[in-house]
């Protein structure tokens, strides 16, 4: 099967990798030609050190090879994925499964990445949505792993099941592409909540009350837009929870506790030196909250830190003195 994987981060890198090792035809890209050459020379991608890239790996700086891929995986980061997204349009074919891997909210239209693929490239069908608790270098190294693979189209979400499925990687389908996708992407605001805990110096205590209580807000919202409510409960949901709030290869977690030491947000971002999904995701995250009408208090703080300025002190007190409740309510 000819497969392309859509940027050369690490992620797509560890994607295209596992693919190579299994035999699939598969293209790395990039955007820059340069890239493509040095991956091709050195044979190693400097964002996943250690990982040899496998001899039969194809990289390309165009999107030509496109045209005769059965299989698309993007793995842009959601702020680019539309522009992307239109670069393929006349050369994709009508039939090549589309495969996001990436995990995010579009800006400004509060979209999940396969319904941004869908406006620009169309076919709901052939649509896949890849999550999981998944980091980058230790897929690459072959650390055992499981994700799940989401389609409307259970055929497609087969499909990418088999296409991916190794002895180090393990893929289990769902149906709930809307839970799926949601999980993938909120889950990185409570990553950079459970951070600030951590740079603070709040014990363990408070971390899994953070990520207790925060998995439960993200599954009332999950609901309201249409998701089920077990999906949270599963690999894409408290799995991916688990690993990016408690692993050094988290980037949300990460930028979280630099907040929390006290660094400003801007300086935060700077520090972990690449993409911080859940800075972009908290504002969506309000918006999809305020159009739902979900209380949400965990995101909406977290929203004030990271776009009002509001102390993250402050912010724990007054979330520790809310009225009380009990826990199974909707959390007001």
């Amino acid at each position: 099967m000819r497969v392309s994987v859509l940027e050369s981060g690490a992620w797509g890198t560890a994607l295209a990798t596992n693919l190579a090792k299994k035999g699939e035809t598969v293209t790395l890209h990039s955007i820059y030609e340069k890239r493509s050459e040095e991956l091709r020379t050195l044979r190693e991608n400097k964002y996943l050190p250690g990982v040899k890239l496998p001899d039969n790996l194809e990289f390309s700086d165009t999107f030509e090879e496109v045209a005769g891929a059965d299989v698309a995986i993007f793995v842009t980061p959601s702020f680019a994925l539309r522009e992307t997204a239109k670069k393929l349009k006349g050369i994709v074919r009508d039939d090549t499964v589309l495969v996001s891997a990436a995990k995010g909210i579009e800006p400004d239209t509060c979209l999940r990445l396969s319904q941004i693929i869908e406006q620009e490239l169309g076919g709901s069908e052939r649509i896949v949505a890849l999550s999981g608790p998944s980091h980058a270098e230790e897929v690459g190294r072959g650390v055992p792993t499981g994700c799940v693979s989401a389609s409307k189209n259970i055929v497609s979400a087969e499909l990418v099941q088999d296409l991916l499925m190794s002895p180090r990687f393990r893929i289990y389908t769902s149906d709930d592409i809307v839970g799926v996708e949601l999980c993938g992407a909120l889950k990185n605001i409570i990553a950079l909540c459970a951070g600030i805990c951590d740079g603070l110096g709040l014990g363990d205590n408070t971390i899994a009350l953070m990520m207790t209580r925060g998995l439960t807000e993200l599954a009332e919202l999950g609901e309201m837009l249409g998701g089920r409510k077990e999906t949270f409960t599963g690999l894409a949901g408290v799995g991916d929870l688990i690993v990016t709030c408690t692993s050094k290869h988290s980037r949300n977690r990460r930028a979280g506790v630099y907040i929390g030491k006290g660094m400003s947000v801007k300086e935060a971002m700077e520090a972990v030196g690449a993409v911080v999904e859940g800075y972009y995701a908290a504002k969506s995250a309000v918006e999809l909250a305020d159009k739902t009408g979900a209380p949400m208090p965990i995101i909406r703080e977290a929203y004030k830190i990271l776009y009002e300025d509001k102390s993250p002190e402050s912010v724990i007190a007054e979330l520790m003195s809310r009225p009380k409740r009990s826990e199974h309510e909707i959390s007001t």
